[in-house]
């Protein structure tokens, strides 16, 4: 995009984090500020700036809440929380630097506090999971115990179930929607603190989920819905394919394959040897892509992937991809369903082709980037995805 910085990745992560202006979670004018004293490229001051920004807000908001304002303490705590997981952007990678998990830590508490200053306070839930428990936020819109109608917002790669919580939790609560927001394997703390790593089969992440939110008495078990952002755009209808308590999923964007995605950015005469073509060409490939993981910015994405999935090398990372698909799958989602994309972007090349292998009830929407949708997940204009979807999710879970 280039309006910030003009390294894109920089300016992408940038513009991720100015996204949550809407929904409280930043501020243009500190952030435009902070911008201006990042030189382009530059990792170390990225993360020393945001850090610096994170915990003068984090002050603010404990001078606040101890002079008794409350909401201008959420406010605060919020947007600190913003500011510490954005800190981390260009750490985030193996071996995870000590900072890294530092600023985690530090986001995550942030959250918490603000959580707890909200009109009707969310709520921890432990969600038992092949021996190691995974986290989930629990929001609902009143105290008054209704049983009503939730949204799971399901994680991608790199952020963390408070992050996601922003997209589209804000929105959910205001339209009398119950959320719900985990971390699963390879996401958030299951990653951060415990090193476990992202697995293909999601049907077996999202079925204890979906057990722990029917046992509750205020959720409608008949109207239940599956929200999949960024790599959720996979998870999501991957999930869905092997659940059939859901009532709708909406991937944005729609994925049909994690390796297709990645050899959409190859030559083709390279990318068509992945994962188990010609030995001399994948050692080529192999060579290349441990060059790109170097660079800063370039290989910020293959150094993410191999922390995500926990491989070795990136030509190790580029083959695990090949186990996540939902191909010989998507048949199986039974659910009213709606693909999302955004115009113009990298990620979702394999959405039509998601979409047409549904036998559901089904919609296609593409963002389009003259109406400012075009940064990854329209993270410049949530505000017009939610309205997309919500208006579709409401028809669908009310009929």
């Amino acid at each position: 995009m280039g309006q910030f910085f003009k390294d894109e990745m920089f300016d992408a992560q940038f513009y991720r984090a100015l996204g949550m202006t809407y929904y409280g979670a930043a501020d243009i004018g500190e952030c435009l500020a902070l911008a201006r004293r990042i030189p382009d490229r530059d990792p170390e001051r990225w993360y020393v700036e945001w850090t610096a920004l994170a915990e003068r807000i984090y002050d603010a908001g404990q001078a606040s809440l101890v002079a008794g304002h409350r909401v201008s303490a959420r406010d605060a705590f919020f947007r600190a929380f913003n500011y510490f997981r954005a800190s981390y952007t260009f750490l985030f990678q193996a071996p995870l630097d000590p900072r890294a998990v530092r600023a985690y830590e530090r986001q995550e508490e942030a959250f918490a506090r603000g959580m707890a200053l909200m009109e009707t306070p969310g709520e921890a839930m432990q969600i038992p999971f092949a021996g190691s428990p995974l986290r989930g936020l629990f929001f609902r819109p009143d105290m008054s115990g209704k049983a009503r109608r939730t949204l799971i917002i399901n994680n991608g790669y790199d952020g963390t179930a408070e992050e996601v919580f922003f997209y589209s939790g804000p929105a959910a609560l205001a339209r009398g929607y119950n959320v719900l927001v985990f971390d699963g394997p390879g996401q958030g703390r299951a990653l951060m603190k415990h090193a476990i790593p992202l697995r293909p089969d999601w049907e077996n992440v999202i079925r204890p989920v979906m057990d722990c939110l029917l046992a509750r008495p205020d959720v409608d078990a008949q109207r239940v819905a599956l929200l999949g952002v960024s790599l959720g755009g996979y998870l999501a209808p991957r999930a869905a394919s092997g659940e059939p308590r859901l009532a709708a999923l909406v991937a944005d964007p729609g994925q049909m394959s994690v390796l297709e995605e990645g050899r959409a950015q190859m030559p083709g005469w390279i990318a068509r040897q992945v994962p188990d073509g010609n030995r001399l060409i994948l050692a080529l490939l192999g060579r290349m892509l441990e060059k790109r993981a170097k660079d800063v910015s370039g290989g910020w994405g293959l150094r993410r992937g191999m922390l995500v999935h926990g491989c070795a090398t990136p030509l190790a990372y580029l083959k695990d991809t090949a186990t996540y698909t939902v191909a010989g799958r998507a048949h199986e989602i039974a659910c009213p369903t709606m693909i999302c994309v955004t115009e113009g972007e990298g990620i979702g090349r394999t959405a039509k082709r998601l979409f047409d292998a549904l036998t559901c009830e089904k919609r296609f929407h593409v963002f389009a980037a003259a109406d400012g949708a075009a940064a990854h997940c329209e993270s410049g204009a949530r505000a017009l995805f939610n309205r997309e979807m919500f208006d579709w999710l409401d028809t669908v879970l009310d009929r």
